[in-house]
């Protein structure tokens, strides 16, 4: 069987449970906008009066959650939260699970090059995190448009996406790397599910003390905040770049380092 076509069907039960994930997120934060709409009841007011540190956790900041898409916002610091978790795990498993379901001998022993498997791995990953970014798009434009609709909202709404999926890239790659190094594949995992959590922590640590302020260049979660994005017509250029290079050295890394490991027989 075709190796792309072998990771797609493998990966597509993943796909739909985080699917179902995403439907609920955005579906129970938007009909709670609704319902404070309703009440009219100001969410503004409401976050202003927590500590800035709960503000940061909730990644309240300078959004104007009074409207659909600034509260939206609110919810996509979350989303991507999700995007990141499934990428790092996406990308670490597609290695790890030979090692784990003891088919890494069987696969070595096909007529293909180990470039071959890593560039179909990989070519399987990245449509599964398009199919990932496709169904967040429209689970969140037909919820958003429902209370304020307009194709600025939509685009805006694309824009958001269009960095998620770059932030997915990154871990995507971390995830791969990780595991091309390790021959464990629980612990290629954990350390990429590690190192997507400390860097989680260290935006919000960011968030609250200006004197970390630095650090955001090294925290991929700070590239593609909805604050900037829906406050400018677009990416950050630095962060854009600083994307393509991380990308760019993780995958070299992965070819390399996949290509140097002894088969765990």
């Amino acid at each position: 069987m075709n190796i792309v076509l072998r990771e797609l069907m493998s990966g597509r039960k993943s796909l739909i449970w985080w699917s179902v994930g995403l439907l609920a997120m955005i579906a129970g934060g938007m009909s709670k906008y609704g319902g404070m709409q309703s009440s009219g009841q100001s969410a503004n007011d409401l976050f202003a009066a927590m500590p800035k540190s709960l503000q940061a956790i909730f990644g309240v900041s300078t959004l104007d959650i009074s409207t659909a898409l600034g509260y939206y916002g609110l919810i996509f610091s979350y989303l991507l939260l999700m995007a990141a978790i499934y990428a790092v795990m996406l990308g670490a498993n597609s290695i790890a699970k030979e090692e784990r379901d003891k088919t890494s001998e069987f696969l070595m022993a096909k007529p293909v090059s180990r470039r071959r498997i890593i560039t179909s791995k990989l070519a399987a990953a990245i449509i599964l995190l398009f199919l990932f970014n496709l169904i967040t798009f429209l689970l969140s434009a037909m919820m958003v448009n429902y209370y304020d609709s307009g194709a600025e909202i939509t685009s805006k709404i694309a824009a958001l996406v269009g960095g998620m999926f770059l932030l997915q890239l990154i871990f995507l790659a971390i995830g791969t790397s990780i595991a091309a190094v390790s021959k464990r594949p629980k612990l290629a995992t954990s350390i990429a599910t590690g190192i997507l959590l400390l860097t989680y922590i260290l935006s919000i640590a960011v968030e609250l003390s200006s004197k970390l302020e630095n650090l955001k260049y090294i925290i991929p979660f700070k590239y593609f905040e909805a604050k900037y994005i829906l406050a400018s017509d677009g990416f950050d250029a630095v962060f854009v770049i600083l994307s393509v290079v991380i990308v760019v050295v993780l995958i070299n890394a992965t070819y390399i380092l996949y290509q140097k490991r002894d088969l765990n027989i």
